[in-house]
């Protein structure tokens, strides 16, 4: 599940450091290619809200071989693709289908023993973390050596070998509810609506993503021109910097099932928009962006973590639709980041990047500081003696 959870995730991200060579294959600008970066990441937004539920609806091995075989089609099409628009259009369905890595996290805690979900769950998102961080770096090399399309034919191929391994290795799990589809859909309203934890860690995952969706949307083109001039390799490799992202998912779930999620969750926010003070100084220093690469992951990866362990717990027999609530604000909260990045890089620069980049995790620490206040009053008023 760890293996396949990162090859199938890292077909969202192998356009993100080839996005000057898409720019120069379709003679687009640089807010065009931004696009469809933005489009990969809002169809995955809408794959989570309407097919991730469906994991606690259907027999999951089957739900995600099937869907598999869809994104192994739409690669294809991105492979071949003639024009940019024919090309999003494709990268649209690859957005959709591949949210059945979301299928695999909330399956992975419930197949877990009792106490070990945290380390379970973060041991899978670590190879969803890796999958992300490798695509990148396999995305540059291989299109230095073969071409763009070459990437894209390579994705196909891996996802094609992840169906078949899971379709072998993964148990036949019964199905947790029997109601119907728009039941269930609306079901996930219910549970937005009755969980107030639920609705507070939306809030946390989102203002994270939109971060770490301006960073990666607009750092391709930073890289890309002077003083840098880096080729789609070298664009690629520079992402291993954030591979501080998987370690923090491991020590994020370990805090988790120690009972400490809470206050990790407001660390790894304030690390995240801590570290573009850093970023700003590397419009022309590549130390800087190394450096400022291995902070943000590390903050951005721990507190997501300490996220889906929280809400994981709260309804055991709804995991996907858990997962489903909190996932699609995380990357509605991305596709927010990404298109402003990409209409700020353009019109702005790098600096602009910089301070929306912190200001949403900022966001969101200030809200972690109200919700700490209001649980020490909730505490305090608990344990004063009755007077009466």
């Amino acid at each position: 599940m760890t293996f396949a959870t990162g090859v199938i995730i890292a077909n969202n991200y192998y356009a993100q450091p080839l996005e000057a060579a898409l720019a120069a294959e379709f003679d687009a600008p640089s807010s065009a290619v931004g696009a469809v970066l933005t489009i990969i990441q809002l169809s995955y937004a809408l794959g989570l809200a309407t097919l991730v539920p469906l994991g606690d609806l259907l027999e999951r091995r089957r739900l995600v071989v099937t869907t598999l075989g869809v994104t192994v089609a739409g690669l294809v099409v991105v492979a071949a693709a003639p024009t940019l628009p024919v090309l999003a259009a494709a990268a649209g369905f690859v957005g959709l289908t591949t949210v059945v890595a979301q299928v695999l996290v909330p399956f992975a805690a419930e197949i877990a023993r009792d106490g070990e979900q945290g380390k379970v769950v973060s041991t899978v998102m670590s190879g969803l973390l890796i999958g992300i961080l490798i695509s990148r770096a396999v995305a540059g090399l291989v299109a230095e050596v073969f071409g763009w399309r070459a990437v894209f034919v390579l994705g196909a191929v891996l996802t094609a070998v992840a169906a078949v391994a899971l379709w072998r290795s993964l148990p036949v799990v019964p199905q947790t509810t029997t109601m119907s589809y728009p039941s269930l859909l609306r079901s996930v309203l219910t549970l937005i609506r009755e969980e107030p934890v639920l609705r507070l860690r939306m809030a946390y995952g989102a203002s994270v993503y939109a971060s770490f969706g301006a960073l990666w949307t607009s750092i391709g083109f930073l890289l890309a021109a002077p003083p840098f001039s880096f080729g789609d390799a070298a664009i690629g490799l520079f992402a291993l910097f954030g591979v501080a992202g998987a370690l923090a998912a491991r020590f994020a779930g370990g805090l988790a099932d120690r009972g400490w999620a809470h206050r990790a969750t407001g660390a790894f926010m304030a690390v995240a928009a801590a570290s573009f003070a850093v970023f700003a100084l590397g419009a022309h220093s590549l130390v800087a962006l190394a450096v400022s690469l291995v902070v943000f992951d590390f903050g951005v990866q721990g507190s997501h973590i300490s996220n889906q362990s929280v809400v994981f717990a709260l309804r055991p027999e709804a995991r996907s639709r858990v997962n489903t609530a909190y996932m699609t604000m995380y990357f509605l909260g991305g596709a927010t980041g990404s298109g402003l990045s990409a209409v700020l890089y353009a019109s702005h620069g790098w600096a602009a990047v910089c301070w929306i980049g912190a200001a949403f995790p900022a966001a969101g620490l200030l809200a972690w500081v109200v919700e700490s206040v209001h649980r020490r009053r909730t505490r305090t008023v608990t344990a004063a003696p009755s007077t009466s």
